[in-house]
């Protein structure tokens, strides 16, 4: 079995050489880890002493945490068709299945049609329907409910099937990002710290070497201890995130952004925002309507010297950046795009970073209007992308 792992590991692009397995092995059978059954230690130990016997860089540990989950996980998964199949996936089959031929036919409303279709249906709908393409209910093809299939609708309560709803009428609540995971943060880290400019702040707590050496020299000898203040990255961030709906699928690369920079920038301000920022940001999901923070007041607390890294995977309807109302959860009274032009102009250092692939970019409208707004500089939340945004940070 250890043989594959070590070409599962080659196949990764590690650097693995036959040495250092054979080294992994003679650990193994010495009982370095474990009990005294070489066979008998645990995932975790195992684990361990792979990583140490054959990863010799620390930014190759990442690329072999993924070889590894990858590899055991699927050893490990055999017994998983053992499992008994859980009746949530059955109950999936009785959902509306359309072909490819019936959604293309499914008419798309436009903004001002939808909106005012839907206050009729609210006025005439008396009772409860499933499976239409009319009136508020689920399944079905209507522009209004959910559980259904159309391009462009209202999804009013249930969870979001296709994501192509303009509107959601629900009560939303979102998680927190966790700023204290460390897994998978350290090449994020690595990658932040291009943006960096050090001063010394505070009192004086290091000796000035230098200093001390000349000082010294020239009392004749007579030691002169000479100190300064610790050395600070004292670079200002303010972290914009996106949160909900599509960002779910993105939690776990958010939550590493998030740690890194706060564990990099002693200087960090963050707030949070759904799809598009409008006229109101928060720092608590569970009290976001209750404590919001005004968008202007945000842009005039801070100073121009702030970066403004805005984080999000920038997939929505175009609605919620070009029209006034197009947010999905209230109507708000100017566009989103005119609020990322007052913050972009507020903070001549801004980029955008997007955990989505750069592949699936040039597919997605909002992408593309969001990339132009911020003047091209949209970076992927990758270990390359990261560098390049940090390195445009710091010009």
């Amino acid at each position: 079995m250890l043989i594959d792992f070590f070409y599962t590991l080659r196949a990764a692009r590690l650097p693995v050489s036959v040495r250092e397995f054979l080294t992994l092995l003679e650990a193994l059978q010495a009982s370095v880890v474990g009990p005294d059954q070489p066979d008998a230690c645990s995932m975790d130990d195992f684990y361990y002493l792979a990583r140490t016997t054959l990863v010799k860089d620390e930014r190759h540990f990442d690329k072999f945490d993924r070889a590894f989950g990858a590899y055991f996980n699927g050893v490990q998964s055999v017994a998983e068709f053992l499992k008994e199949i859980p009746a949530d996936w059955l109950r999936q089959i009785l959902e509306k299945d359309l072909t490819d031929e019936e959604k293309a036919a499914i008419e798309a409303l436009g903004w001002d049609e939808l909106m005012e279709t839907l206050k009729k249906r609210l006025e005439e709908q008396k009772e409860a329907h499933h499976g239409g393409s009319k009136w508020i209910g689920t399944g079905g093809t209507s522009p209004f409910g959910h559980g259904g299939h159309n391009p462009r609708g209202i999804r009013i309560g249930g969870k979001g099937r296709n994501r192509s709803a303009v509107k959601v009428w629900d009560q939303r609540a979102y998680r927190d990002y966790d700023d204290e995971q460390e897994l998978g943060t350290r090449n994020i880290k690595v990658a932040m710290r291009r943006l960096r400019k050090f001063a010394r702040e505070g009192s004086e707590l290091e000796l000035d070497l230098p200093d001390t050496i000349r000082s010294t020299a020239a009392n004749a000898g007579w030691l002169d201890i000479r100190m300064v203040p610790e050395r600070h990255n004292n670079v200002k961030v303010l972290l914009l995130m996106d949160v909900g709906g599509s960002m779910d699928d993105h939690i776990k690369q958010m939550e590493e952004l998030f740690s890194a920079a706060k564990a990099e920038f002693k200087h960090l301000e963050f707030y949070y925002f759904h799809n598009c920022v409008y006229d109101f940001m928060w720092r608590n999901n569970r009290r976001r309507f209750s404590e919001k923070f005004p968008t202007w007041d945000i842009i005039r607390k801070y100073n121009r010297d702030y970066k403004l890294i805005f984080a999000g995977d920038a997939t929505m309807s175009p609605y919620e950046i070009l029209q006034p109302g197009g947010s999905v959860e209230y109507n708000n009274e100017e566009p989103g795009a005119e609020w990322l032009q007052r913050l972009t102009n507020a903070f001549p250092k801004a980029i955008w970073i997007n955990p989505e692939p750069q592949g699936v970019w040039q597919y997605r409208q909002s992408i593309a209007i969001i990339h132009q707004l911020m003047g091209g500089n949209m970076f992927p939340l990758t270990l390359q992308g990261l560098e390049r945004g940090m390195r445009m940070l710091s010009k």
